[in-house]
């Protein structure tokens, strides 16, 4: 398995150590719900070295990412400025789901996901035109501070960052020096996504813990993702699925004339399914993925399920009935037993606070 510049550090920490995705990754540290409280109450930091950036630039660059990508970084008008979409297939199905910055006209950073980083990779290459050139920046470490005090706790330990990020608008970046700092995550919280230079990331790693920040695996980061409502590649989307199937239609871009892989099999494309919510409405056990859901308007399945800690409930993402609609009642199959749930529209919790 391959590891980040922090291995060391997660060590020394007595974390748990677990694989994921080709990776040897913290799960915790102790106790994943005292980290996934810290998030959604002060403030945690997450190694998420495993995920890669590229670096795009050229004088193609822009139209480049208008074709290969579902959605339009056209309404990329700021420097800075961030851009959520999908990577999608000729077929429609979503290879991956990123995030794409930019940093001027013909220069753009994209963060893809550790599970299909070097698929993507070679799909983005084969879609390359001349006048664009692209850089995978293995020599990066990435950390993501969030929480409600992410931010104040954040320019305490590294003070440096503080006159590039304090005027950040959600989902904006910036280069600070060695360090490129945007506000954006995958909790559900305020914070940083940090990218910084490999070798600066276990002293970043040791500021950050000395300023009150606490150490968060990928077991806290799952179940924050849960509750804030965003998908997982590989539980609630893949190449079989197209974005109208998990709740990312806003991510997508039909309008107007511009050609991008995947728009002619969309436009064609009949939703029989959507993406819902589900709380579980008894005691007796916890939602988890591939548990059957039942209800007035047919079948569906889970993607995603599990213990909320904030909500005190289990919940769960699910592909249910195009027809279904937030409110009603279903029936999960947990454990061959018929349990009591509702329907709701994700997401659960944002910034601390239960939504449903």
């Amino acid at each position: 398995m391959r590891r980040t510049p922090l291995y060391d550090a997660h060590r020394a920490a007595n974390a748990k150590m677990v694989e994921f995705a080709g990776w040897e990754m913290p799960l915790h540290y102790g106790s994943q719900i005292e980290e996934h409280h810290a998030v959604r109450r002060a403030a945690g930091v997450f190694d998420t070295s495993h995920m890669l950036a590229l670096d795009l630039e050229g004088t193609a660059a822009r139209q480049f990412l208008r074709h290969a990508l579902a959605n339009d970084v056209e309404r990329l008008r700021l420097p800075g400025k961030a851009l959520y979409s999908c990577l999608l297939a000729e077929d429609g199905g979503i290879l991956d789901d990123l995030i794409v910055y930019r940093l001027a006209e013909d220069r753009y950073r994209i963060v893809l996901n550790a599970a299909t980083a070097r698929s993507d990779l070679a799909w983005l290459e084969r879609l390359r035109p001349a006048g664009a050139s692209l850089r995978a920046r293995h020599d990066l470490a990435m950390l993501a501070v969030q929480g409600p005090r992410a931010r104040e706790k954040c320019w305490a330990a590294l003070p440096e960052l503080r006159a590039a990020s304090e005027a950040l608008g959600v989902f904006f970046g910036a280069q600070a020096g060695d360090i490129f700092v945007a506000r954006t995550g995958y909790t559900g919280e305020d914070g940083f996504e940090l990218l910084l230079p490999a070798g600066r990331a276990p002293d970043a790693w040791r500021r950050l813990h000395d300023a009150g920040v606490r150490p968060c695996g990928l077991g806290a980061r799952d179940t924050l993702r849960l509750e804030a409502g965003m998908n997982l590649y590989g539980q609630d989307m893949d190449s079989s699925v197209t974005p109208f199937e998990c709740g990312l239609a806003w991510s997508v871009a039909l309008e107007g004339p511009r050609t991008f892989v995947g728009k002619q099999a969309l436009a064609r494309h009949t939703t029989a399914q959507r993406m819902l919510g589900l709380v579980l409405e008894e005691r007796a056990g916890v939602l988890r993925s591939h548990q059957a859901v039942h209800g007035a308007h047919g079948e569906g399945m889970i993607t995603s399920g599990s213990f909320s800690p904030t909500m005190n409930a289990s919940i769960a993402l699910a592909r249910l009935p195009a027809a279904c609609e937030p409110g009603e009642r279903v029936q999960v199959t947990v454990r061959d037993r018929p349990l009591a749930a509702r329907t709701v529209q994700p997401p659960f919790v944002r910034r601390g606070m239960i939504l449903v």
